[in-house]
């Protein structure tokens, strides 16, 4: 088998990967750190999901774009805040510094990401993406629900930097994928009947010597990342965790328990424990967790018109204000009005705030399920879906 060359993966849910069976080869020792360092070079050519990256690529390219809009899409997707945060403390003095893609973005500005951003390699909802298969689509969606529930539970404690806190818990796998890479059989022939996070963790070190978790703080800082990211990341299935690292290993099980994986009830209290939170306090979590996808409800009315609806309809798909204009058959500068006229009625400060307000009231789902007025074409039909 060439080395450094992944198994085939068909899916990946936390902290359970199924990969094709193949008989385990175990490197010698020597051998481990030179696979782990094919694999680390790999990983700097991960891909993107496509739409994330044009969706910011869109964004940048609007003239009159607001820099937490430039933040959001970067946030969107796993590679794209590993580059740009990697460039940002990229030859930075005494080590890097970015922790956040905030300081990342105010480092690089908007060229050099948008730069950045054209050469980053991407991968498709519908497609495997080269070497690592179906890996970074499902890498992606535990990472999300990872983050979702650290910043709940960041929010719950008061955790003083939930930014630097999203990116870390976005990033508390990232071991993982150099492991696959690495390892031929990993996980499966690795974790064998190992059920809960703490058992796999101790089939790897017992195994392979290391964990993911240790990987990935090695990762972080071979890509000369602040310790303030790797430190979390590395301890982060540490029983004596605290800080943050605690915070994203409640997250990690709450993000099993919200798919139905398994996980230890005693593990999960003491992890609560450990970031102030009672018996009490975790089940309200647990709860909070398994609501978090239902969809926003339509209760109070809109103070917008239909206009001005479809137009932040728009926006949230990551539409710039010359495709809007292009789309409505309107002038820019009359989308500028209406934006304008959003934000007064809403009583927010920029687009971010207005599209949140509006999805969350209901207003945008309540629209694309309207039935046409009389003589007026489907809505879908009025108003297409270009990006």
């Amino acid at each position: 088998m060439t080395r450094g060359v992944p198994p085939k993966c068909e899916s990946l849910t936390g902290d359970s990967l199924a990969v094709s069976e193949r008989p385990l080869v175990r490197a010698p020792r020597t051998d481990r750190g030179a696979r782990l360092t094919v694999a680390f070079q790999a990983l700097e050519a991960f891909p993107a999901l496509a739409e994330a990256r044009n969706r910011l690529l869109s964004v940048i390219a609007d003239d009159y774009h607001a820099t937490a809009d430039v933040i959001s899409a970067v946030e969107s997707d796993v590679a794209l805040i590993i580059a740009v945060l990697r460039l940002a403390n990229t030859g930075q003095p005494g080590g890097g510094c970015a922790d956040t893609v905030a300081c990342a973005v105010g480092l690089l500005g908007p060229h050099a990401i948008q730069a950045l951003a054209s050469r980053v390699r991407t991968f498709g909802f519908f497609e495997r993406a080269g070497i690592w298969g179906s890996v970074p689509r499902r890498f992606r969606l535990h990472a999300l629900a990872t983050q979702r529930a650290a910043d709940r539970i960041a929010s719950t404690t008061g955790c003083a930097n939930r930014d630097r806190l999203a990116i870390a818990s976005l990033l508390h796998d990232i071991g993982k994928l150099a492991l696959i890479h690495a390892h031929p059989g990993y996980p499966s022939q690795i974790h064998n009947d190992a059920r809960t996070p703490e058992q796999r963790i101790h089939q790897e070190r017992r195994e392979l010597g290391v964990d993911h978790a240790l990987v990935g703080g090695v990762l972080i800082r071979r890509w000369r990342l602040p310790a303030s990211l790797a430190t979390p990341i590395e301890r982060h299935h540490s029983p004596d965790a605290e800080g943050e690292a605690a915070i994203i290993r409640l997250a990690d099980m709450l993000a099993h328990y919200e798919r139905g994986a398994r996980v230890s009830p005693s593990e999960m209290l003491n992890s609560a424990r450990a970031v102030g939170l009672g018996p009490e306090q975790l089940r309200r979590l647990m709860h909070e967790t398994q609501g978090a996808g239902q969809r926003p409800r339509h209760v109070d009315p809109s103070p917008l018109s239909e206009r001005e609806l479809t137009l932040l309809q728009q926006l949230a798909k990551g539409s710039a204000y010359k495709q809007i204009a292009h789309d409505l058959a309107l002038s820019v500068s009359t989308v500028r009005t209406h934006l304008h006229n959003i934000y007064r009625k809403l009583g927010v400060a920029d687009r971010t705030q207005a599209v949140l307000t509006a999805n969350e009231r209901g207003w945008l789902s309540a629209l694309a399920c309207a039935p046409p007025q009389r003589g007026q074409a489907p809505y879908a039909s009025r108003f297409p879906l270009s990006a």
